[in-house]
């Protein structure tokens, strides 16, 4: 799990925002804008005394643990005698239909005392109002793992700082689908949109509801999903502020030193040594360092360096291999901006891309346009149509310079939820 710092007046960044989102879901409301001021302290304060805990105002190790819960969406309860599931869930802001569902063959009229339940909260676990770090997506996925425990998570690979690449995987349907996003780090909105799209994906099949106009039964038994909500942890870390300081933010400042124009850390798209993870892949990878080179970008930048070889990013290799272990009918890769879908690589057009491209086009509002030939090799759209001549989309979500907003969000979901769930129908339905 990650490692929490300790914080108090003053301090700020996307750890006070974590605070803040801990301490409104715990019923203490705090803004989310990342500043430990007054505000925040006398909020802390009183979540402290309502816990015994030492009323300081200082987020400690004591006082993280006592919020860990309103981070990850759950708590535990022991069982004790007298205790039917419509009690616990009344204790703790629950739903009898949640603690069913977080634990399997649970025996509703008979609880055994002294087994341990896990017991969500009635909120969405996936937050939308604050940055997605390498830390916010390990325990929205944490989270979600025990809320709906039919997800499925492990690692797809490390990055070069050893963080995890996660992947989640949902249904039990022989076709398989797979979404990816952040490949570029200060594209880090298209984040939350997977996570947020897997969270209401399980809900609706937890509840035998629709998930868009499909039943999320049918998708479940049709097809399995597979994600990679964040493939570039280092970098996404770097421009959200979590990573501040240590060696490889060190590196990350001499790199951006030499391209100048470049904004930092906001401009930054690279894995953490300055390699584009989304030029690394091996289709047209020469082309693609010709093109970039004759930009400028020949040594590690921000973004557009194309490396010193094919998959020499360990974020792109780890991608590439869980690629390889499956068999992927239909691939879309999220980034930003400028709500364009792209569908082709070179005179490659696999069966039904097109229709489905613009069947996409008409869920979205978003434009079916060919990729510049300045951007049209070595990504992993592009390997993976070279590869397996399957439907394989970038969809480059929202409008604005990148990193774009989190208030932009919703507007992002609402956008493409059509997308998301005519992905998993389209194949599952052929």
């Amino acid at each position: 799990m990650a490692v929490f710092k300790v914080l108090r007046l003053g301090d700020r960044g996307p750890q006070v925002q974590l605070l803040q989102l801990a301490l409104t879901r715990a019923g203490y409301p705090t803004g989310t804008d990342g500043v430990f001021g007054p505000e925040t302290q006398r909020n802390l304060i009183s979540f402290q005394k309502s816990r015994n805990l030492t009323q300081d105002g200082i987020a400690g190790k004591n006082t993280w643990n006592g919020l860990m819960p309103y981070l990850l969406g759950y708590t535990t309860h022991t069982v004790k005698r007298g205790d039917t599931l419509y009690k616990i869930a009344r204790q703790y802001g629950s739903t009898v239909e949640l603690i069913e569902t977080a634990n399997p063959g649970i025996n509703i009229l008979s609880l055994q005392v002294g087994r341990m339940l896990n017991v969500p909260f009635d909120f969405s676990v996936t937050p939308t109002n604050i940055p997605f770090t390498s830390t916010v997506l390990e325990l929205a996925l944490t989270g979600l793992k025990v809320r709906y425990p039919f997800i499925r998570l492990s690692s797809a690979g490390k990055s070069v700082m050893g963080k995890d690449i996660y992947a989640a995987e949902i249904g039990t349907g022989s076709t398989q689908v797979f979404y990816n996003a952040s490949h570029h780090a200060n594209e880090w909105i298209t984040t939350p949109l997977l996570v947020k799209f897997l969270e209401d994906y399980a809900s609706a099949v937890s509840s035998g509801g629709k998930i868009g106009d499909y039943s999320s039964a049918e998708l479940y038994q049709k097809a399995t999903l597979y994600l990679t909500p964040m493939v570039n942890p280092d970098g996404v870390d770097l421009v959200t502020g979590e990573l501040t300081q240590g060696p490889y933010f060190e590196g990350a400042v001499r790199i951006s030193e030499a391209y100048p124009n470049i904004p930092f850390p906001g401009g930054w798209k690279a894995n953490i040594r300055g390699v584009d993870p989304n030029l690394q892949y091996p289709a047209g990878w020469e082309n693609a360092r010709e093109i970039k080179f004759a930009q400028g970008y020949v040594s590690p930048a921000p973004r557009d360096f194309v490396g010193t070889s094919p998959l020499e990013a360990p974020e792109s290799r780890a991608v590439y291999n869980y690629t390889l272990d499956h068999d992927f009918a239909i691939t879309v890769s999220y980034h930003t901006q400028g709500e364009v879908i792209y569908w082709q690589y070179l005179d490659y057009e696999p069966e039904n891309a097109y229709e489905i491209a613009r069947r996409f086009s008409e869920l979205s509002g978003y434009a079916v346009e060919d990729v510049p030939y300045a951007s049209g090799f070595a990504g992993y759209k592009d390997w993976f149509i070279f590869r397996y001549n399957r439907p394989g989309y970038t969809i480059e979500a929202g409008k604005g310079t990148a990193p774009l907003p989190i208030s932009d969000f919703d507007r992002i979901y609402r956008d493409n939820i059509g997308i998301l769930t005519y992905g998993l129908a389209a194949v599952s339905n052929s």
